[in-house]
C-alpha cells in the first residue's frame, strides 16, 4: 500500500495511468538521512536499506565486489521516484530485488516488495548469480 501511495499523487497531478506508472529508484550520495537537503517534487526517501550479496561504492556510485567476510552492508539514503513506464530506458543497472528480510519471505511466504535500479559497471546476470539483493530489516 505505502509503495501505491507514493506513485497515486503525481499520476493523478500529470494525468499518467496508474498501471502505466512505474517506480524507478535511484542510491543517493546522501549517507544519513540528516544530509538530505532537498525535497522531491513526487516521490519519496527510503533510509534502512541493506545491501546482500554485493557491496556500494559510494565514490563511484555502483555496485562492487563485497569485500572479504562482509556479509550486508547498510545503504546510502534511496530516492523512489514515479515515472512514466514507458519513458524509463536504463542501462548499466541491475533491478535489485528487495525483500523485507534476509529470509527473502516472511511467514505468509511474501518477500520481494518492489526492485531497485542499482548503477553497475557489471553486468546484471553477474549480480543475479552473487544473490545481491536489498533488505529491509537486517538481522544482524
Amino acid at each position: 500500500p505505502f509503495l501505491a501511495a507514493v506513485g497515486q499523487p503525481p499520476c493523478r497531478r500529470k494525468k499518467w495511468p496508474l498501471d502505466k506508472s512505474t517506480l524507478y529508484t535511484k542510491v543517493t550520495s546522501y549517507l544519513k538521512p540528516e544530509d538530505v537537503t532537498e525535497k522531491l517534487e513526487d516521490g519519496c526517501y527510503i533510509i534502512g536499506t541493506y545491501l546482500e550479496g554485493a557491496a556500494w561504492d559510494p565514490v563511484e556510485g555502483c555496485l562492487v565486489r563485497q569485500p572479504p567476510k562482509v556479509l550486508i552492508q547498510e545503504m546510502p539514503v534511496i530516492q523512489i521516484i514515479p515515472v512514466e513506464a514507458h519513458k524509463l530506458k536504463l542501462t548499466g543497472t541491475f533491478k535489485a530485488p528487495v525483500y523485507v528480510t534476509s529470509d527473502r519471505k516472511n511467514a505468509a511466504g511474501v518477500g520481494m516488495v518492489l526492485e531497485a535500479d542499482l548503477d553497475t559497471r557489471e553486468h546484471s546476470s553477474h549480480w543475479t548469480l552473487q544473490g545481491a539483493a536489498l533488505v529491509l530489516n537486517s538481522d544482524a
